[in-house]
């Protein structure tokens, strides 16, 4: 049986399947590891609720404890509270970028976000330009927005706030 904190460092090896660049621990989306008689499990919050690699991710979550020793897991799907981009880590933040993905901005300190009604103008992660151009609401996944900048003229996602 593992410990709570070596299952926690297994997971920190599930990379999530659309963004392999950071693990769904990083993205905020497993929320709790309860050990208990009956084996461990495992609480995760898709980051929307009809992500498409939520069974993927849970799958690998369950490979990843069992390689690691542990004996039963399960994995609970947990939608409320919903998962927002403030459960984001700041290393992951990083590693976004560096991917070539704007990473949303955290919430206010008083938790409240800015709600904006023209597209917000976003630095681009390869040049470093703000002269950017959004061209869809919608990039590989709906959690993204497809931007171009005009300076490198490469294209960009941006993972808007939830």
């Amino acid at each position: 049986m593992l410990t709570e904190a070596q299952a926690w460092q297994a997971l920190d090896t599930v990379e999530d399947p659309e963004i392999p660049v950071v693990s769904v621990t990083e993205l905020g989306i497993v929320r709790e590891v309860i050990l208990g008689q009956d084996g461990l499990r495992v609480v995760v919050t898709p980051t929307y609720s009809g992500c498409p690699a939520t069974e993927m991710i849970a799958e690998s979550i369950v490979d990843a404890l069992k390689a690691a020793g542990a004996g039963k897991v399960s994995v609970e799907t947990r939608l409320a509270p919903p998962w927002s981009t403030d459960w984001i880590a700041e290393g992951a933040r990083k590693k976004l970028r560096a991917y070539g993905i704007v990473p949303p901005q955290p919430a206010l300190p008083d938790g409240a976000q800015v709600v904006r009604f023209m597209s917000r103008k976003l630095a681009c992660p390869r040049c470093g330009s703000s002269h950017t151009t959004r061209l869809s609401e919608f990039g590989a996944t709906a959690c993204k927005s497809l931007y171009r900048c005009e300076d490198c003229r490469e294209p960009f996602e941006y993972f808007k706030p939830i």
